[in-house]
């Protein structure tokens, strides 16, 4: 940033009357976010990511047309770098950064595409390729069709990766030509209804968050020939959820000694000890916030945009024992994610 201070970009749901992209100055000590502005034109820009050197980012809209933007961020405010692409899938739910693209998860449509980023961080006019989902599970109100609702590159950027919810899956691809291409897909617990997946730091394990069952996957994540062989399954609540448990968002500690899950209706943060292939689950905290839609770690803090309380509230984590203590929150009305650069 332009004056060398970290900053939080929070996405939101303009239709449930969010503000758009919001940014935030972040206190290094506390992890405190302090709201600075933003900006609205883009419909419902309810996931981001930053580039690497932290210059541009990304948001897809999450509309029926489905698009995505760039932005400059050099500043306080973020400033679009040409007019959103049309990414030729329904509803995208995330994107990621992978071999010169953006390739976002569309929900609606089940699909993975792929826009070419420019060098000076814009974006292709139209995707340069489209990889279409196929298949179902067995909870037919959720799973009669695919719904991607994740895409990101493995640790070490050969593999791009996407976690399909409708159908128990996670597919590993490539770009040829800039068109993903299936590489190989593995198969989940019948219903678990995967959302999202992280990695550790090593490369060696994936960690895939099921939201239409309060668990969590472990993985065997093998990067030489982009494989994934699930090994067990830990929950993320220590009994029976009380009413809704939906599990929302999922994230490792950089030195992959802890794992962080949130979980919507329970509206709690768990946290888990990573001991080789099992996760042990240390204990659950509030997330101070109503149906917090994902979790991000920076700085040893945790920050849970709250959907429908309308807040993000941070954490700082005890580096001994892993678990979260509230540190505060702001007001987002319909916050659906954080990143920080």
């Amino acid at each position: 940033m332009a004056d060398g201070g970290r900053r939080a970009f929070i996405g939101s749901f303009t239709a449930a009357g969010g503000p758009g992209i919001v940014t935030a100055a972040v206190d290094a000590d506390s992890g405190a976010l302090t709201v600075l502005t933003g900006t609205d034109d883009l419909p419902d820009p309810s996931y981001l990511a930053l580039a690497p050197d932290g210059g541009t980012l990304y948001a897809v809209s999450e509309t029926s047309e489905g698009a995505v933007a760039a932005y400059r961020v050099n500043g306080t405010r973020p400033e679009p770098l040409g007019p959103p692409t049309p990414v030729a899938g329904s509803g995208p739910t995330h994107l990621g950064l992978y071999a010169g693209h953006v390739l976002t998860a569309n929900y609606g449509s089940g699909s993975v595409s792929a826009v070419p980023v420019r060098p000076d961080g814009s974006l292709a006019s139209a995707p340069s390729g489209v990889l279409a989902h196929t298949g179902s599970g067995p909870y037919t109100p959720r799973q009669q069709a695919p719904h991607a609702h994740q895409v990101q590159a493995d640790p070490s950027g050969r593999w791009a990766v996407s976690v399909d919810l409708g159908t128990d899956s996670v597919r590993v691809c490539t770009l040829a030509d800039g068109r993903p291409e299936l590489h190989g897909e593995y198969a989940l617990r019948p219903g678990s209804g995967p959302r999202h997946l992280a990695f550790h730091p090593d490369g060696t394990h994936a960690y895939v968050l099921n939201e239409l069952t309060p668990t969590v996957t472990v993985c065997r994540w093998d990067t030489a020939d982009g494989s994934l062989k699930p090994l067990a399954e830990a929950p993320v609540l220590p009994g029976a959820p009380a009413g809704d448990a939906y599990p929302s968002g999922i994230v490792v500690a950089p030195d992959g000694r802890f794992l962080w899950t949130a979980t919507r209706g329970e509206d709690v943060v768990s946290a888990f000890a990573v001991e080789g292939d099992t996760l042990r689950l240390l204990g659950t905290v509030p997330c101070r916030g109503h149906w917090p839609r994902a979790l991000t770690e920076a700085g040893g803090f945790l920050y849970a945009a709250n959907e429908r309380s309308g807040d993000v509230a941070w954490f700082a984590v005890d580096p001994a024992s892993g678990l979260p203590r509230y540190g505060g929150s702001i007001e987002v009305p319909a916050a659906s994610c954080v990143v920080v650069g």
